[in-house]
Formats: structure tokens, C-alpha cells, sequence
């Protein structure tokens, strides 16, 4: 496990953390307005690997080794620190880190982090990479899941939820929207999907992975019979399909490294929990239950409810991931984010 320490005092900033996958869904602005939970899980934090933030500078003006290192952490794991109410930056309802660092080292001083809460955004800190250093504890660590173990704990995430208004207690009647992570891992994924295809046309599975991906492929690939198939496979996941192009599978929420089968293929990644419930439909009564329990049953939930608006996978994601994969200045490619702008305006996207 790790503490994160002040550079210049060397006073201590965070709990004791163990190291995750950053989320896919950490740089996020879902909806307007919206209240969204803290990003990272109480005693973790995740490496932001590429720059972020100001000051903003063209990518030619600096090495990736420079900015990257971010560290993310839940807001109650800080720890010796204050904010700094005048640097809330152009946020409406919090601090939305505009300003940059907003939360000092209570011993000395220095701006150590930024701390981020308003509307539509993902609670969390962000530690500053170059007023922080990283510091080893004593204490066990979180060991490595195995891929059998994070079947067995079954942590998945629901396709729909409800998300109240910013400032209001949550109401049975608040709107069901389609989950923000989902939203996400579908924009990350969608561009390891297009960079899968090499700009042929691709059918994906049916069921949800098709709701998330398939009306936006049809959009910016080819028309025309699909040449390659996505479908899902990873760990508890029947060994079928063995002729399909394109896997979408799980990547680890430790590590991030994504499941890899035995023969080579064209991997998807998409978060785990997302993943589980993609390959593991969570069951649900096909109508209303009436009569007694039937014995051995607790109780019977009612089926969640219906989204009635149209996946709209988050572009911004899809956008910054498109950016950093190999392969991005092919001609056919660059065509598809040179027309992405007017395919979102005209409601085909």
C-alpha cells in the first residue's frame, strides 16, 4: 500500500491506498446539471497516464513522461489538507478544478490537489503529480483478483439508473437514465471497434452490446453486408464464436489489462463490471408474478425500468481514446472524425 506525501514538507495527504485501473468514465461530464457519485472506491487511487489540464498545450510541445502521473483518489480518502475557496474555477454548483490546484497542504502551504464536485461531473481529487510523491506503508495490500474471483464477487453494473437533479434528495419519480459508466465504456470501446474493423462494416452480437454499438458502426462504417463479427467472450463465457473477428472482453479493474484468449484476436476492452452484465444478463420475470412465494424465494423484484431514449454513446471518450490508438492518421479514420461533427448534428449520432 501507498500514502501520498507533501514534496515540499513532507506531510501526509491521502489514507493508505492500493492501486486501480483508472475508469474508463474519469474525465466524464454526463448530462446537465446531474448529481454523479464519487469516481474511485474508498481506498484506492488510479494513474491518470496521459496529460490533463492546464496550462493547455499542443501535443508537439511536450513529452508524454512529463505530465503523466495524475493520481485520482476518493475525497475522503484525503487527508492534511484544505481547500482554497477562491479557486472554484467556472463551475456553477462546486469546484470543478478550472483554476487549477484547490486544496493545500494544511502544514506548509503548497497546492497539492483539485478537488472536483460540481454538477454532471464525477466526484473526486486529483493529486497534483508534481507537488506529491508516493510513499510505500506497511499494512497488506489488496492482493490481485483472479479472473474467477471477480466472477464469484459479481460486481456488475447496471445498464440503467436513476440519477437525481444537483441539490435535490433523490424522488421515486426521478428519471431513469441510461448509466453514465456505460456510456463511457461504450465511447473507449467503440474506438478500439473502429480501429478492429479496418473501415469494413461489423455486425455485433445481439442483445445490449448490439444497443450499444451497432447503430453507431452502421453510422460510420460502410453500408453493406457485415464482413466481420463482434462478439463477447471472457472468463466463464462458453468457448464458441471461435471464427469471429473482433472480441469484446473484460479488462481487469485492478490491473486494466484485458483478457486475453488463447489463439490471437482483436480484442475490445470494456470495464469490467460493464462486461459482466453484457455477458451475464441479470434475469428478470418476463411478466408481472401474482399468487404466494413460491418456497425457497424471498422475494421477487420488479423489472428496472425502461430508458426510453436511444444509447448515445459519450464522444468526448470515444474522441480522446480514437486519439491515442495506432493507426488514428490512417486516411479512412481521419475521414470518420473529420465527419463526426455534422453525423452528431444532423441526429444520425
Amino acid at each position: 500500500m501507498f500514502v501520498f506525501v507533501c514534496v515540499r514538507c513532507g506531510a501526509e495527504l491521502t489514507a493508505p491506498l492500493s492501486r486501480a485501473a483508472l475508469p474508463a468514465h474519469a474525465r466524464q461530464k454526463y448530462g446537465n446539471g446531474l448529481q454523479l457519485p464519487v469516481l474511485m472506491a474508498s481506498g484506492t487511487f488510479a494513474v491518470e497516464l496521459e496529460p490533463w489540464g492546464p496550462p493547455w498545450r499542443r501535443r508537439a510541445e511536450f513529452d508524454l513522461d512529463e505530465a503523466a502521473g495524475a493520481v485520482v483518489i476518493a475525497p475522503g480518502d484525503t487527508r492534511g489538507t484544505v481547500l482554497i475557496p477562491e479557486k472554484r474555477g467556472g463551475a456553477c454548483c462546486g469546484f470543478d478544478g478550472g483554476d487549477g490546484p484547490n486544496m493545500a497542504c494544511a502544514a506548509c502551504g503548497l497546492p497539492v490537489a483539485s478537488r472536483i464536485d460540481d454538477c454532471s461531473l464525477w466526484q473526486a481529487v486529483w493529486l497534483a503529480p508534481d507537488a506529491v510523491r508516493r510513499l510505500p506503508v506497511g499494512g497488506a495490500d489488496a492482493g490481485l483478483l483472479s479472473w474467477a474471483d471477480l466472477l464469484a464477487e459479481g460486481a456488475g453494473v447496471p445498464p440503467s439508473e436513476p440519477i437525481a437533479s444537483w441539490g435535490e434528495p433523490f424522488r421515486a419519480g426521478d428519471r431513469w437514465h441510461w448509466s453514465p459508466q456505460w456510456v463511457a465504456a461504450a465511447g473507449q470501446a467503440l474506438a478500439y471497434l473502429l480501429v478492429a474493423s479496418e473501415g469494413e462494416a461489423v455486425a455485433v452480437q445481439d442483445g445490449l452490446a448490439a444497443t450499444m454499438f451497432q447503430r453507431a458502426l452502421d453510422t460510420l462504417l460502410p453500408a453493406g453486408r457485415p464482413k466481420r463479427r463482434a462478439v463477447l467472450a471472457g472468463p466463464g463465457q462458453p468457448a464458441r464464436n471461435a471464427d469471429a473477428d473482433i472480441l469484446l472482453v473484460p479488462s481487469h479493474p485492478q490491473t486494466g489489462k484485458a483478457w486475453a484468449p488463447a489463439a490471437p484476436a482483436s480484442l475490445v476492452p470494456l470495464p469490467f463490471g460493464v462486461w459482466l452484465r453484457l455477458a451475464f444478463p441479470e434475469p428478470q420475470l418476463p411478466v408481472p408474478a401474482s399468487g404466494p412465494m413460491p418456497d425457497g424465494v424471498l422475494r421477487d423484484d420488479p423489472p428496472t425500468p425502461s430508458v426510453h431514449d436511444a444509447f448515445r454513446i459519450d464522444w468526448e471518450v470515444f474522441q480522446r481514446t480514437l486519439a491515442r490508438l495506432p493507426g488514428i492518421h490512417t486516411p479512412w479514420l481521419r475521414e470518420i472524425t473529420e465527419n463526426l461533427t455534422q453525423h452528431r448534428r444532423t441526429g444520425l449520432l
